[in-house]
């Protein structure tokens, strides 16, 4: 459905986020019959990457094709989506929110699941955003197995050096961890390392040599290049979490940064209000962020039944 017409003013509940959290938590309202609308900023997480693994039955699916068959299916439940972008979320004075997109559109929420999403900031090293998500990666478990067996490298993370190191020598025998800017590696991980056979190379990293498109090295400051195929970096996940913390949500420390805390079910320190997916943990995969979609919902429907049902039993006066 194009989104962008005739949108009523209310809906018991608005998720503001289109990917797999927010089409998942979208599709359980729709069925649950719940005036459901999207907000889709269209900036998903995974967009770089070809395909997306580990997500039963919809191993190697391409991002984008998952994304289409989503909407498909809550457009099928009476569920509305419109592209566009929340700008600010305000308690309405009657229990529920009132939003504003950037178009100047105003509408109506009586419950919000918020589902925005992070962005990864990758290191500031020549050609690396141009590979991301092809030769350059972060996950093992998302891409380790299309790569097995080649030359990796691995950009050391300041505070963990040697973590992504030996996790991703169980997809290759060839594997080398470029300290770059890091220190070296405790004594424990340093037998490790030397165990799992990782060759460690000091130095900082220049950038990445690419030919015929594709990665073939790894240049050092000092002018060496050291042949590589893929190189697995660590980024700096930010959530997008601006609406949430200006509603005033409360976040918690986690070894990656600040985060919005939520309980089981996804719900926030604001009534009213829950989140899922990766504006709430850095490693929400597709599936575990559909499954946190899910959840929410469930407990959001259930949130506006009971209350409907308070308001009922106290009466006109109520």
């Amino acid at each position: 459905m194009n989104d962008n017409e005739q949108i009523p003013d209310t809906y018991d509940v608005v998720v503001v986020g289109g990917g797999a959290a927010g089409l998942s938590a979208a599709l359980v309202l729709g069925r649950a019959r719940r005036s459901t609308l999207v907000v889709d900023a269209g900036e998903p997480r995974n967009a770089p990457a070809a395909h997306m693994q580990g997500y039963l039955t919809r191993d190697g699916m391409s991002p984008a094709a998952f994304l289409e068959a989503g909407r498909r299916e809550i457009a099928g439940y009476g569920v509305e989506r419109t592209e566009g972008v929340v700008t600010a979320a305000a308690p309405d004075g009657a229990g529920g929110f009132a939003l504003a997109l950037a178009d100047g559109r105003r509408v109506r929420a009586r419950r919000l699941i918020v589902t925005t999403g992070l962005v990864d900031e990758l290191p500031e090293l020549d050609g690396l955003t141009g590979r991301w998500g092809r030769d350059v990666l972060h996950c093992p478990y998302c891409h380790g197995w299309e790569v097995r067996d080649r030359a990796f490298g691995v950009l050391a993370h300041p505070e963990l050096p040697a973590h992504q190191a030996l996790m991703v020598s169980q997809w290759s025998a060839d594997v080398t961890l470029f300290l770059h800017t890091a220190a070296a590696p405790g004594a424990q991980d340093a037998a490790r390392l030397a165990a799992a056979g990782v060759t460690v190379v000091t130095g900082e990293v220049a950038g990445l040599v690419v030919e015929d498109d594709r990665l073939t090295g790894v240049r050092m400051a000092d002018g060496r290049t050291v042949p590589r195929e893929v190189l697995f970096v660590g980024p700096r996940p930010v959530p997008r979490d601006g609406l949430l913390t200006a509603l005033g949500a409360q976040t918690g420390e986690t070894p990656f940064g600040a985060f919005v805390a939520v309980d089981e079910t996804g719900r926030t320190s604001v009534p009213g209000v829950w989140a899922a997916g990766n504006a709430i943990g850095a490693h929400e995969q597709v599936v575990n962020a559909a499954s946190g979609g899910y959840r929410a919902a469930a407990a959001v429907n259930g949130d506006l039944l009971l209350s409907d049902l308070d308001r009922g039993a106290a009466g006109p006066a109520a």
